[in-house]
């Protein structure tokens, strides 16, 4: 029983617990911090495009080039004097290559929202503007760090991107932009001599770094498909959905080089897939082929795409940088050749189309 009155009264008031109201509390501080660091690096970045682009418009618009350059150095020591270290020379060399790239203020206020300097820096660099496009959309998209974006165009996913593009005819079921060749599965930490088996389960082991390999909007769906024809069993190893094609994907992994019978295998699966798993909505399954070795001449010659069937090859250990780039590289110059030699033939209005961030008259009026 309370010894005073005092101490039954501050005994009979209501018990509030602290911690939910701290929480709550500590989510709206990091909430509004969050968002005060994304205006923050919004302006920043429009900052640097907007005295870049003035530089760029005004002062070097002077023919005379070397006249140009002391007064942007001259600019460099002042503006840092002044401002601080971000408008060192090297710096607002940056600036001026970013309004030069990226001349559209739609664009840049798009990038602005979802990229920090950081992202703009790892991309001036790059060698087209299609390149620079595409991996500004991917790090936005994904929301990359700046290191994973880094990573991204250091393992050359716009150039496999284009290699996959390359290889399909004007008549593909295949959407562009949806594959890559070839897909880099070093991250699997497969041992030498491993199978077909041990390929499969590293994936679903690693299933977050084989999804964001193969790209955007896929979704896994289930592994060993079992299908029932004609009274036979018949399994497909790995399903996918893409999201934003809203179709079935059906991936087959082969161990070794492409065979010509992998198409008619791959054929019998879209066609089960398109009769009994495909719902009104939905667009016609598409199929990926996954070999050690792609044959390429043949897959040309089958026209393997034109029945929604893409083959590409998986490497699951990365030479090195040098011979890395070479290869692909040399991948790359191959499928266009064989691109060139393809339309010496009549053939229908190309289908090819990429999105991107603007519409590619913006590009051309910028260059």
């Amino acid at each position: 029983m309370p010894k005073n009155k005092k101490e039954f009264a501050l005994s009979s008031e209501p018990q509030i617990d602290e911690r939910p109201i701290f929480t709550r509390i500590s989510e709206i501080i990091e909430s509004r911090k969050s968002r005060a660091g994304a205006y923050a690096n919004r302006e920043v970045t429009l900052m640097f495009w907007e005295v870049g682009r003035y530089i760029n418009s005004v002062i070097l618009g002077n023919e005379r080039a070397e006249y140009g350059k002391k007064i942007v150095s001259s600019l460099a020591t002042q503006l840092v004097e002044k401002f601080g270290r971000s408008f060192e020379l090297r710096n607002l060399r940056r600036m001026m290559q970013f309004a030069e790239y990226f001349v559209d203020f739609e664009i840049v206020s798009t990038l602005s929202t979802q990229l920090a300097w950081s992202h703009i820096i790892e991309l001036l660099p790059l060698g087209n503007n299609d390149a620079r496009l595409y991996y500004a959309e991917e790090a936005a998209e994904r929301r990359l760090s700046t290191k994973e974006l880094r990573n991204q165009i250091s393992r050359k996913a716009f150039e496999r991107r284009e290699i996959a593009n390359t290889q399909l005819a004007n008549q593909s079921a295949i959407p562009f932009n949806v594959f890559k060749d070839p897909y880099l599965l070093d991250t699997l930490g497969l041992k030498e001599n491993f199978l077909e088996a041990d390929l499969e389960k590293a994936i679903l082991v690693e299933l977050e770094k084989f999804i964001l390999e193969f790209g955007r909007g896929f979704a896994f769906v289930e592994r060993q498909k079992r299908m029932i024809i004609d009274g036979d069993d018949v399994v497909l190893d790995l399903l996918f959905y893409h999201r934003h094609l809203r179709r079935l994907v059906a991936v087959e992994l082969k161990m070794g080089a492409f065979k010509a019978e992998h198409m008619g295998q791959m054929a019998l699966y879209l066609k089960w897939l398109n009769r009994y798993e495909r719902q009104e909505w939905e667009e016609a399954p598409v199929g990926l082929i996954l070999c050690a070795t792609a044959k390429r001449e043949k897959i040309e010659l089958l026209e393997l795409e034109k029945a929604g069937i893409a083959v590409a090859e998986f490497w699951t250990h990365l030479p090195p940088k040098a011979e890395f780039e070479k290869k692909i590289a040399q991948i790359l110059a191959e499928a266009k050749e064989r691109l060139a030699r393809r339309k010496t033939f009549p053939l229908g209005k190309t289908q090819k189309q990429i999105k991107y961030f603007f519409d590619p008259k913006d590009d051309e009026e910028g260059n």
